[in-house]
């Protein structure tokens, strides 16, 4: 799901393109003796590229989901029950150094999970941290991961510039000499770096409620969308934004890649105000032929955002 530029709050998808298989060090390249020392004849030389973990743009995303043991917990002795209580609240707040950029824990209702994590931070190390000390401390034992999901967030090549923002209004019927026009590109190209600053380093809301889905997009038959032409895929992802408008100030939603990282093509979070919202817009933008023909989804998973102490309670552990 995503919307399209008038909708900040909803940002768009996209697919990364294939890239040609980089080959190894020794590979790929004539045999023999001879090249690569400076004889005119030799391999160039390549780009020193950095070897890291933090992402070349963006920020690393986790969602993580667990349920409790009722009986590895039962077995547990009153006092390690409360030590444990006690080391999970301060596990689920970080503080300094050791907190992420964004983290928010939430309760599950139903059989799928009882409760949730979604992490995001540059440094992934301190991303999966926090999992490791979850999984590591008193209460661990008693923690069956049920699902995770590992992202990265990114721009969409959906998301036009001014100028392609533009072909979009005179493609509707907007005189490109008019006030109109005018006043909708610059108020656009006002809006794009905050928007795609939001894209690649957001910032989770205070709301009440979230939902997290994998999805990807079909590619069989006659409905491959990795086989319709960018124009073609690109008119479809703008019509889709506009059904997520009516939600600005209802839905904050973020999607995150991971085509090469996990199962699914793209991870979407939906924050809302109010948990029909979540139900009114997937309802709405499946309506959209980007949706309605292309799109699979995984599992939805909901929960409800709760202060750490308040989840240990909520818990009842």
């Amino acid at each position: 799901m995503s919307a399209g530029p008038e909708t900040p709050a909803v940002p768009s998808q996209t697919e990364p393109a294939p890239q040609a298989p980089v080959p190894s060090e020794g590979e790929g390249r004539p045999a023999g003796h001879g090249h690569g020392h400076g004889h005119g004849h030799g391999r160039p030389e390549a780009e020193t590229i950095e070897a890291t973990l933090v992402p070349a743009e963006g920020r690393h995303f986790l969602h993580l989901f667990y349920k409790i043991d009722r009986g590895e917990l039962a077995a547990m002795s009153p006092q390690e029950r409360a030590r444990g209580k006690a080391e999970l609240v301060e596990i689920l707040s970080p503080s300094g150094d050791a907190a992420p950029a964004e983290f928010q824990v939430f309760a599950v209702p139903g059989h799928k999970a009882d409760f949730g994590l979604v992490i995001s931070d540059s440094d992934l190390k301190k991303v999966h941290d926090i999992q490791l000390a979850l999984e590591s401390g008193i209460l661990g034992p008693a923690f069956e991961a049920t699902y995770s999901y590992y992202s990265i967030t990114e721009i969409s090549e959906y998301v036009p510039t001014p100028e392609q923002y533009g072909q979009i209004l005179v493609r509707e019927g907007v005189d490109p000499e008019s006030p109109t026009y005018k006043t909708k590109v610059a108020t656009y190209a006002q809006r794009l770096e905050p928007m795609n600053r939001q894209r690649l380093f957001p910032e989770f809301p205070a709301w009440p409620c979230l939902c997290f889905y994998p999805m990807s997009k079909m590619r069989q038959g006659d409905q491959n969308w990795y086989l319709l032409p960018f124009e073609e895929r690109s008119a479809m992802m703008s019509q889709h934004g506009r059904s997520g408008m009516k939600f600005a100030g209802k839905i904050s939603q973020v999607i995150t890649a991971s085509t090469g990282l996990d199962e699914w093509e793209w991870g979407v979070t939906l924050w809302a105000k109010n948990p029909s919202y979540l139900k009114d817009i997937v309802y709405t933008m499946r309506f959209d032929e980007s949706s309605a023909r292309y799109a699979l989804f995984g599992d939805f998973l909901f929960g409800y955002i709760l202060p750490p102490a308040e989840l240990a309670d909520r818990l009842r552990l």
